[in-house]
């Protein structure tokens, strides 16, 4: 189960009680306040609190001293021009608090993104909970073939059963022993907690408040949320596009348009287009292309 309870009766006493404010409000992002959206099987994230909205990035973009200086046909322009060009500091003025539980896995890969606040459930202080993440089967692949760091054909078959069993198995087996190391009795001390959890396996559930400023989050969802990006991580991803979407919703489209479904060129691939738009032939070994670039420019340009 995602949420306790006790965690979900907290969340609707939150809810059921708003209370008036001078700030900027989101109406689209008002409807996830609290709200837990499950990913992977124990896993969610939800908002717990954020500040400002698209009138906040052209206000900082323009320093206006308030809202309505401008149409919203004027803002929208603007928050694409700002992200056609780069510009980061205005989206850097709307932030976004999260919740999150996740995989000890997945949460080693989204630190790496070392720009957001990040305050992480103690294992030293807590014990955790006996709730690990099992693949779904058909998340359960072999490994790739041509990426050494992606998956290939799914496991069918008693292959896949087996893999499960043994996932299933571990967990169980290193969550009793992490109990039994902690038990105190007439006959045992109990080792601390912090000493415990170095038992536990990568697929335990931790807990975390991860606070970001909105262009890095964008950046975040620009590689999370990405095809080639692992599935588990990016499954948090695109709850969290979902939200970013209707929180600040022209600034997610021009994040859409320009950076999610847009393509980079090298000098090299903006040369050999422009040669195959004149009529030339051009192959890999003239393009001055390596051959990984290459096949990627292929995959987008044929």
């Amino acid at each position: 189960m995602p949420v306790t309870p006790e965690q979900q009766a907290e969340i609707d006493a939150l809810r059921e009680a708003p209370r008036e404010t001078l700030r900027t409000v989101s109406e689209g992002m008002e409807r996830h306040l609290y709200v837990p959206h499950q990913v992977l099987d124990h896993g969610f994230v939800r908002v717990v609190d954020y500040m400002g909205d698209d009138a906040a990035i052209c206000q900082a973009a323009r320093v206006s001293y308030g809202r309505g200086t401008k149409s919203v046909q004027n803002d929208e322009g603007l928050i694409r021009y700002l992200m056609r060009h780069w510009h980061s500091t205005p989206f850097e003025m709307c932030e976004v608090k999260f919740h999150v539980k996740l995989p000890v896995f997945v949460a080693r890969q989204w630190i790496r993104h070392r720009t957001a606040n990040v305050n992480e459930y103690s294992a030293r202080y807590s014990i955790l909970d006996r709730e690990f993440y099992i693949p779904a089967p058909e998340h359960l692949a072999a490994q790739s073939g041509v990426n050494n760091q992606g998956r290939g054909e799914v496991l069918q078959g008693e292959e896949a059963q087996r893999v499960l069993n043994l996932l299933r198995e571990d967990a169980m087996r290193s969550y009793d022993h992490y109990e039994a190391m902690l038990a105190q009795d007439d006959n045992q001390q109990g080792l601390a907690r912090e000493l415990a959890r170095m038992n536990l396996p990568a697929n335990i559930y931790t807990q975390w408040y991860w606070k970001v400023d909105l262009h890095n989050l964008l950046h975040f969802l620009r590689l999370r949320a990405d095809a080639h990006a692992q599935y588990e991580i990016r499954a948090y991803a695109d709850a969290m596009c979902r939200i970013a979407a209707d929180w600040v919703p022209a600034a997610f489209a021009a994040f859409r348009d320009y950076r999610m479904d847009a393509v980079s060129l090298s000098a090299q691939a903006v040369a050999a287009l422009k040669r195959r738009l004149a009529g030339e032939v051009v192959t890999q070994e003239n393009s001055g292309m390596a051959a990984r670039e290459w096949r990627e420019f292929q995959e987008v340009w044929g």
